[in-house]
């Protein structure tokens, strides 16, 4: 199965983001990674819609918005008009996760459920048929730069058990071209990268490093 790379763009220099996501872009990465985080679902705050509209314009990437919210449902509009193509929310949030995956699908967006690595995929698999991918924690959700829990990995292929070998499993948080043949090898296909991509001194080689590496 081919491997999607999705920088994360938390990672980025916010001084000069059309400029590094445009590299990032031309090397060949096919998703920028939009995590948003509210200091309630996760102890972080980031960026929202503003930034994510101000960049549809410079991007042709699929833009990947993970919402890192406690009440995604109020929001998911909001990101679906600013340009987001996949709108992925946790299993974790207060929000009825059946309406809100459905509210996103009538928006015409691809929807994704994340599970952080303390939840059970057990969690996600009665909204199976609502998802078009399934994103999978490898660090508790709200900050870069932590180290991948290895535990996660036998989530991993269970997952790609019951989803068959066509579904998209992402895989997010401490994954550098040194491990990513792990979360590879457990049948991860869509893999988040942020501090070893835009982190890295050139992000546009990062990314011809992790492309050659999923050959």
């Amino acid at each position: 199965m081919a491997i999607t790379l999705a920088p994360s763009l938390l990672a980025a220099d916010f001084t000069k983001l059309a400029e590094e996501v445009s590299a990032v872009e031309k090397a060949g990465a096919e998703y920028l990674h939009l995590d948003v985080m509210d200091g309630h679902l996760v102890p972080n705050i980031s960026f929202g819609v503003p930034v994510i509209q101000s960049l549809r314009s410079a991007s042709n990437m699929v833009f990947d918005a993970h919402l890192m919210i406690s009440e995604p449902h109020k929001y998911v509009e909001a990101f679906a008009k600013a340009g987001s193509d996949i709108i992925t929310i946790h299993v974790e949030s207060d929000s009825n996760i059946g309406e809100t995956l459905g509210h996103i699908k009538s928006l015409g967006k691809k929807a994704g459920l994340a599970l952080n690595p303390d939840a059970a995929l057990e969690r996600a698999i009665p909204y199976f048929n609502q998802i078009d991918m399934l994103l999978i924690m490898s660090v508790y959700a709200g900050f870069g730069g932590q180290k991948y829990i290895m535990d996660v990995n036998e989530k991993i292929s269970e997952a790609r058990r019951l989803l068959g070998p066509e579904f998209d499993i992402q895989v997010d948080g401490g994954v550098y071209l040194h491990n990513l043949s792990v979360p590879v090898s457990a049948g991860a296909n869509v893999i988040v990268a942020g501090s070893a991509i835009f982190g890295s001194d050139n992000p546009a080689q990062a990314v011809l490093d992790f492309k050659a590496a999923t050959l």
